[in-house]
């Protein structure tokens, strides 16, 4: 009994002890066990470094294209849809730095102002404001506004104008903004948001940095990378991201393959559209192999790689 007394002891001082130690943002200790999977390199922070040129070659995968290899392998929860968007000829890709908001509670907000002021924030502002600070080049800044848009704008064209200094990129938000007009003028920003509305943020507060949240129907880490166009955001794990690109162009690959045999009629729409013969495999890697190297998305040794690991082609 005594033994069982004092483990409680301990564990309750050990929970006093993690509480005290929480602050507004993620530790670098917990991003990096939220993305334990990643092996290459990592910022400050702890998110998960995912190239630039990673990135890039992202912003020409369909939607459609990563949600099949997500489910494929187990992520079902991933996608959402049905954005208001500020460039919607434009694509966006990103590493995700989430922030968290919620209805105000005025106790809970007075907490999270002295946790934000150990953390050297600023006070005297509105706390809409901190995400923009951990914002570096390539970054996203996705919230969980919990889709509130009337008095529920999270930035107008001065919070934009900060955001794009920072991240040279634009926001998803799960909720509102203002001032699109200005959002507008902002040359290389975007933004994948639920509607605007003139109205500031009112009884609305920022509770947590680069933690898990919800973004409608997906799921959300601190470190994913996102990919956002006309069609909707997907929410991709860092260390799947790579193979993810890789695959979805080849499948890009041999739509072309396939597109141009049945503009030649060499073969049938129904022996495209289902699983190959051995013919068909046979005559794409020979159409790959003549196919000129300044036009493909990957390197050459990538894909001699890629398809030296399949059987399906």
């Amino acid at each position: 009994m005594k033994k069982l007394r004092l483990l409680l002891s301990c564990l309750c001082f050990l929970g006093m002890f993690a509480s005290q130690a929480q602050g507004v943002a993620g530790s670098a200790e917990y991003i990096k066990d939220l993305t334990s999977n990643w092996t290459g390199d990592r910022f400050k922070d702890g998110r998960p470094k995912v190239s630039d040129a990673l990135l890039k070659r992202m912003k020409k995968i369909q939607i459609e294209e990563a949600w099949g290899y997500l489910r494929g392998k187990g992520f079902h929860n991933q996608y959402e849809g049905g954005w208001e968007i500020i460039h919607e000829d434009s694509a966006m890709t990103g590493r995700v730095v989430t922030a968290q908001y919620m209805p105000q509670r005025p106790d809970y907000q007075q907490l999270v102002k002295i946790k934000g002021a150990n953390e050297s924030r600023d006070t005297i502002g509105g706390s809409n404001s901190w995400p923009i600070q951990q914002l570096v080049t390539g970054d996203v800044y996705v919230a969980d506004g919990y889709g509130r848009i009337i008095d529920g704008t999270l930035i107008g064209s001065n919070l934009g104008n900060a955001i794009y200094a920072n991240s040279k990129n634009g926001v998803i938000f799960d909720g509102g903004v203002r001032d699109v007009a200005g959002l507008l003028d902002i040359e290389g920003f975007n933004g994948w948001y639920r509607g605007a509305d003139p109205s500031y943020l009112q009884e609305e507060m920022l509770t947590a940095i680069n933690v898990p949240i919800r973004i409608g129907r997906a799921t959300v880490l601190p470190g994913d990378v996102v990919l956002a166009n006309r069609h909707g955001t997907i929410f991709i794990p860092s260390y799947l991201a790579s193979e993810l690109v890789l695959s979805s162009e080849i499948v890009g690959l041999r739509d072309l393959f396939g597109f141009q045999r049945l503009r030649e009629k060499k073969y049938t729409a129904g022996q495209i559209d289902t699983r190959w013969t051995d013919e068909i495999k046979a005559d794409f890697k020979n159409w790959l192999s003549s196919y000129p190297d300044s036009k493909l998305p990957m390197t050459r040794k990538e894909l001699n790689d890629y398809m030296a690991t399949r059987k399906d082609y």
